[in-house]
């Protein structure tokens, strides 16, 4: 059995549904696809596809072979065009993963934009707050904030991330302002439901106790307030509404802050930034579709007008 011919077959036959058509495209007899359905089921000892006169659809373990062979084969693809003359030319599907709030305001919008640019690729973008298992689950990469743990995965730093305190200048010109951490327990914060996150509260980087000199330490504090909430969109849009201050991410709340319509507060004491990454499995050889997307990534990421809300003239560069 020709391996790869037969991944080819099967992944025509499941995309178009029909054993018919996939022939036809390839310009061989119905039975010869059959034939090697019959081979590969054999071979791996599974049914992949089920087979009526009407329909064809993919079992639960065709579904699974379905997305690896079509990784595949759009990786021999690509390593084909890559040194093919003027084969600079990525296809194939790219699977990326991104927190959902982060993902909603700063992926999705770029993820059309790249497509434009390459034409042969096709993206699933999948938005969730839980960690998700790129090599289990089939992805190509993820877009993760914050520290980045110890792991098998290759981490690539796209941009910084602080965190600031931020409130409308209404609420400050009604309330004040605070001038010291220690203060915010005189006004009205809007923080994360205990369940959430942010157990530890809000860091401010403080001077260190007895240290002397210019030796600062990270120092977390738990303020209280009237509303809190498990969803950060929502403290966001309480916060533009003028009902307190938020300890919020500058990939946030950058565009208000440029627009005039939050104020920073206690930015002195504003702790070491931690990070927006791009992470991938550890391989040898990337895909270009994914070294693409990384590029387009630090492309974007690396402009402060883009975090202000402006999407740069379309990237077409291509990765070294």
């Amino acid at each position: 059995m020709d391996k790869l011919k037969a991944f080819e077959s099967f992944v025509s036959v499941a995309s178009r549904g029909s054993l018919t058509a996939a022939a036809k495209a390839e310009g061989v007899a119905p039975a010869i696809m059959g034939r090697r359905l019959d081979a590969l089921e054999e071979h791996l000892g599974v049914k992949l596809l089920v087979r009526t006169t009407r329909r064809i659809t993919l079992t639960h373990e065709g579904s699974a072979f379905m997305e690896d062979c079509q990784r595949l084969l759009a990786d021999i693809a690509n390593a084909e065009a890559s040194v093919s003359a003027g084969g600079v030319k990525a296809s194939g599907h790219l699977r990326i993963t991104a927190p959902a709030g982060f993902g909603r305001r700063h992926v999705a919008p770029l993820v059309p934009r790249f497509r434009e640019l390459h034409a042969d690729v096709t993206i699933s973008l999948n938005l969730s707050d839980r960690v998700v298992d790129l090599a289990g689950e089939g992805f190509d990469c993820a877009v993760r904030v914050g520290d980045m743990p110890d792991s098998s995965l290759v981490s690539v730093r796209l941009a910084d991330n602080r965190r600031q305190c931020v409130a409308t200048p209404r609420y400050l010109q009604l309330h004040g302002t605070p001038r010291h951490p220690t203060e915010l327990a005189r006004f009205d914060c809007l923080t994360l439901s205990s369940d959430a996150s942010q157990t530890r509260g809000w860091a401010f980087s403080l001077p260190k106790n007895g240290a002397g000199g210019d030796v600062r330490e990270v120092v977390h504090f738990k303020p209280g307030g009237p509303l809190d909430c498990s969803d950060g969109q929502v403290l966001h849009d309480w916060c533009l509404a003028g009902y307190g201050i938020a300890w919020r991410s500058t990939w946030e709340v950058e565009a208000e802050i440029a627009a005039g319509q939050l104020v920073p507060v206690l930015d002195e004491f504003g702790a070491p930034p931690n990070g927006i990454y791009v992470v991938f499995p550890q391989r040898k050889h990337l895909p270009l579709r994914l070294r693409l997307w990384i590029d387009y990534l630090k492309h974007h990421y690396g402009q402060a007008a883009f975090w202000q809300g402006a999407l740069s003239a379309p990237f077409s560069g291509v990765s070294a």
